[in-house]
């Protein structure tokens, strides 16, 4: 029985007509598979897990739902049906271990990047903790390879880098929460990526440097939820989509240590150029192509040689 409030008196208002969940999820998902969302049941569940503050896997012990919710689940099923992203109707994206804010003016991360943030520890695992490992990401934006890594390696000095005005605002919330939460805090840096004077006094004294840039080529024909969401600033890396990590090269030599290890996002047709780029300079070596969980070409690692 549900009730209306009046100060501080509970007055009965008459029973609650309550239904199952699952006739609500599965007309959600007709409604977004209608719509072009590539994963309608996956999204349908989100949503209803979001506004029942579960996780998706604990849905099938839910409770009847009463209209309250139904019409608040339409709603984001709706707006999710226009092609909102999904990350932006829960204000969660996933990291690793952790749920990040993010929402307008911030780019949404890709579970592909997880790929990456995983290569990234286990070559930080084969890193002395004496002294502390130092760790830079480049192009943050919401925060999320620095302090997944930050979480992961308390010990490291992770250091994040971000020149969007709006994209600071969701790290710096990021990294505000994950402090709060007992995380070693990060050092956030408003800077270009590509600023020949970018952090020099870390200069050959960096362990691992991640980045995931701008990197999709000019005219690429996107998803509406990329084009008419993500900051384009974050997405597009000029008429091959490497502009970005080209004017990053001179910093990821200056700063890296001999021996450090990079690792940097890239288009899925662009990551044959990407390993030449960095092959071309001699300062890098061991250079590997990475799959994305499609089998596309992802990432690319690599290490800094000994040479000057």
């Amino acid at each position: 029985m549900s009730t209306l409030r009046r100060g501080r008196d509970a007055v009965p208002d008459g029973p609650t007509t309550t239904t199952a969940l699952r006739p609500a999820i599965s007309a959600a998902t007709e409604t977004l598979r209608a719509a072009g969302v590539p994963s309608p049941r996956v999204d349908a569940e989100e949503l209803a897990a979001h506004l029942l503050g579960v996780s998706r896997t604990r849905l099938l012990l839910a409770p009847p739902v009463d209209a309250e919710f139904l019409t608040r689940y339409r709603e984001l099923v709706a707006r999710r049906a226009e092609r909102v992203p999904l990350q932006h109707l829960t204000g969660l994206a996933v990291m690793g271990a952790l749920d990040l804010a993010v929402g307008p003016g911030v780019f949404i991360p890709r579970p592909e990047t997880e790929l990456l943030l995983d290569w990234a520890l286990r070559f930080l695992s084969g890193v002395p903790r004496d002294p502390a490992p130092i760790v830079v990401d480049l192009c943050t934006g919401s925060g999320a390879l620095a302090l997944a890594v930050a979480h992961a390696r308390p010990d490291a000095r992770v250091h994040a880098v971000e020149l969007d005005p709006d994209a600071l605002i969701w790290a710096r919330r990021n990294a505000e929460a994950r402090s709060a939460a007992g995380d070693t805090a990060i050092a956030l840096h408003a800077a270009d990526a590509t600023d020949p004077s970018l952090l020099t006094d870390l200069d050959r004294r960096v362990d691992l440097i991640v980045s995931n840039p701008p990197y999709i080529p000019d005219g690429a024909v996107l998803d509406p939820e990329v084009t008419e969401h993500d900051p384009h600033r974050a997405l597009f890396g000029g008429p091959d989509g490497l502009d970005v990590v080209r004017g990053m090269l001179p910093v990821l030599t200056r700063l890296a240590r001999p021996g450090a290890g990079l690792a940097i996002e890239h288009d899925d047709a662009n990551g044959t150029e990407l390993a030449a780029l960095l092959g071309a300079d001699l300062a890098f070596t061991e250079i590997v192509e990475h799959p994305d969980f499609a089998g596309k070409p992802r990432f690319v690692t690599a290490r800094r040689t000994d040479t000057p």
